[in-house]
C-alpha cells in the first residue's frame, strides 16, 4: 500500500512538473516568440550580406590597376587630401591583395551608426575609389552595417538592445523545455500521430525541427547573450573573475609591460558611435609630428615579427608613451588574429599576443563568436546559419499555428502557470524559485519578463 502511495505521489509530482514546463514553454512561445522570430530573420539577413556587400561596393573595394604599390605614407597623404573636414586618423588597413584598395579610417561623428569613415585608396595610382562609413572589425560598409544594427537593436539605439537580449535569454530555456516535453510525451505522441490530424502533424513538425536545431539553439542563445547589455556585462564580470579573458598586447611604453590585457571579441557589434566613445577617442588622439611617415616602418617591424596575414589593421598610438598596435583581422579558418605592439620611435616590438598561445577557453570563445557571425568557415558557415535561421522562423510559425488550432474557446478555461506550480511538492517549489531568482539576477531582462508572465498569469487565474 505504501509503495503504491509513493508511486502515485511521484507520478503526481512528475505530472505537475510536466504541466509547469508545458505552460512556461507556451508562454515563451506566445510572448517571446515574435522577438526570437525577428532576431532569427535579421540574423539570417546579416549572415548573407558579405557577398551582397562585395557586389554593391565592388568599385570601391577593388581596382584594376597593375603595378607596384606606393608606400603607406603616400596612400595616407592621398586619403587626407580628400577630406572636407579635419578628422582624426585612427587606423589603416593596407590592401590585402593585388586588386584591393587600402582603407584609411578616420573618426567621424557624422557617420551614422558607425562613428568612423574610410577613404578607399588605389594603392598603385593613389586615386580615391570611395568615401564611406565603416564599422567594426569586419569593416562593414553602410548596407551591412544597417543590417547588423537591425539585428542587434532594430535601429532603435540602445533601447532596442532589450529586444535581442530578451530573445537570447529565453531561447535556450525554450529549447531545453521543448526537449523535455518531447521526451516525456514520446509514447503518447507516437500513438496520437497515428491519427494524422492537422494539429498533430504540425506538432510533429515543430518537434522534429526543434530536435534538429537543438544544439544550434543553445549555441546561438549563449553566444548571443555575450553581446547583450545586462547579461553580457554579467558574463564579462564572470569571465574576469575566473580568468577566462582573451589576451591582448600591452601598449604601455613607460613600463614595457609584456603581460597581456583583455581584448574585446565583440568589436563587430559594439556601438562605436556613442557620444562618450567619440569624445574619449578624440581627447586621447594626440598625434606625433609627421605620423604618416611612421606607418611603413611600423608595418615592416610587424611583418618581421611574424604578423603574416593578408588582412591587417595598423592603429597609431593615442599618446607618445603608447606603442602602436598591428593586428591580424582574418577570422576565417584558420583563424589569424595575432597582434603586436610596436614602439614607433625605435621600430621594435614591445609586446605580442599570438592566437596559438591563447588558453583553450579564449580560443573557443573566439571561434564561437565568429561562428555566430557566419565568418569562421566562410560560405559553409553562412549556409548552415541560413538554414538554421529560416528553420527557426518556420518552427515559430508552426508553433503559433498549433496554438491557433487549439486556442481556448470563449467560456472555456485553461491551466495557468501558477496553478501548475502550486501542484509541485515542497522541495520542487523551493528549487524552482531558487533557479528563477538566480536566472533573474544573472539575466535581468529575463527576470523582468518572467515577472510580467507571472502578473499576466495571476490575472488569468483570478478570472477563472
Amino acid at each position: 500500500m505504501s509503495t503504491k502511495t509513493n508511486n502515485k505521489a511521484s507520478e503526481s509530482a512528475s505530472n505537475a512538473m510536466l504541466l509547469l514546463i508545458t505552460r512556461l514553454h507556451f508562454y515563451i512561445g506566445l510572448f517571446v516568440g515574435p522577438f526570437i522570430f525577428v532576431a532569427a530573420l535579421t540574423g539570417t539577413l546579416y549572415v548573407i550580406t558579405p557577398q551582397i556587400e562585395n557586389a554593391i561596393y565592388k568599385d570601391v573595394l577593388t581596382t584594376q590597376s597593375v603595378g607596384e604599390a606606393k608606400p603607406l605614407s603616400q596612400q595616407i597623404t592621398a586619403a587626407k587630401s580628400h577630406l572636407t573636414s579635419d578628422l582624426t586618423l585612427f587606423a589603416v588597413r593596407p590592401a590585402p591583395e593585388q586588386g584591393d584598395t587600402t582603407r584609411v579610417m578616420f573618426l567621424d561623428p557624422s557617420a551614422n551608426l558607425s562613428g568612423s569613415r574610410a577613404i578607399f585608396i588605389d594603392p598603385i595610382t593613389l586615386e580615391m575609389k570611395g568615401n564611406l562609413p565603416v564599422y567594426g572589425t569586419s569593416g562593414s560598409l553602410p548596407f551591412r552595417t544597417t543590417i547588423s544594427f537591425l539585428h542587434r537593436q532594430l535601429l532603435m539605439s540602445e533601447v532596442g538592445r532589450y529586444y535581442s537580449e530578451l530573445a537570447a535569454s529565453w531561447l535556450w530555456i525554450a529549447a531545453i523545455g521543448g526537449l523535455f516535453l518531447w521526451y516525456k510525451g514520446g509514447k503518447k505522441n507516437k500513438a496520437e500521430f497515428a491519427n494524422k490530424t492537422e494539429h498533430l502533424r504540425k506538432r510533429r513538425r515543430h518537434y522534429q525541427v526543434g530536435l534538429c536545431l537543438f544544439v544550434g539553439l543553445i549555441f546561438v542563445s549563449i553566444t548571443g547573450l555575450t553581446w547583450s547589455k545586462w547579461a553580457g556585462d554579467n558574463i564579462s564580470a564572470l569571465r574576469n573573475s575566473i580568468g577566462w579573458i582573451t589576451p591582448s598586447v600591452s601598449q604601455d611604453l613607460t613600463t614595457i609591460d609584456h603581460n597581456m590585457m583583455m581584448s574585446d571579441e565583440h568589436a563587430d557589434h559594439l556601438n562605436h558611435s556613442s557620444h562618450h566613445n567619440m569624445q574619449t577617442k578624440k581627447q586621447t588622439a594626440e598625434k606625433f609630428e609627421n605620423v604618416d611617415a611612421l606607418f611603413d616602418g611600423v608595418l615592416k617591424a610587424a611583418r618581421d615579427a611574424g604578423i603574416d596575414a593578408n588582412k591587417l589593421e595598423i592603429r597609431p598610438s593615442s599618446t607618445k608613451d603608447k606603442a602602436w598596435r598591428v593586428s591580424e583581422i582574418d577570422r576565417s579558418w584558420p583563424t589569424q588574429v595575432d597582434s603586436v605592439a610596436v614602439d614607433a620611435s625605435t621600430m621594435t616590438v614591445t609586446s605580442r599576443a599570438d592566437f596559438a598561445t591563447f588558453p583553450i577557453v579564449a580560443k573557443l570563445i573566439r571561434w564561437g563568436i565568429d561562428a555566430h557571425m557566419g565568418v569562421l568557415f566562410g560560405v559553409v558557415n553562412q549556409i548552415i546559419l541560413t538554414i538554421f535561421g529560416l528553420s527557426l522562423c518556420f518552427m515559430i510559425i508552426w508553433g503559433y499555428r498549433m496554438w491557433w488550432i487549439r486556442r481556448p474557446q470563449a467560456g472555456s478555461t485553461s491551466k495557468p502557470l501558477l496553478q501548475a506550480w502550486a501542484r509541485l511538492t515542497g522541495p520542487q517549489k523551493i528549487i524552482t524559485v531558487l533557479i528563477a531568482i538566480a536566472l533573474g539576477i544573472s539575466m535581468p531582462v529575463m527576470g523582468v519578463s518572467l515577472l510580467a508572465f507571472l502578473l499576466i498569469d495571476v490575472y488569468r487565474w483570478k478570472r477563472q
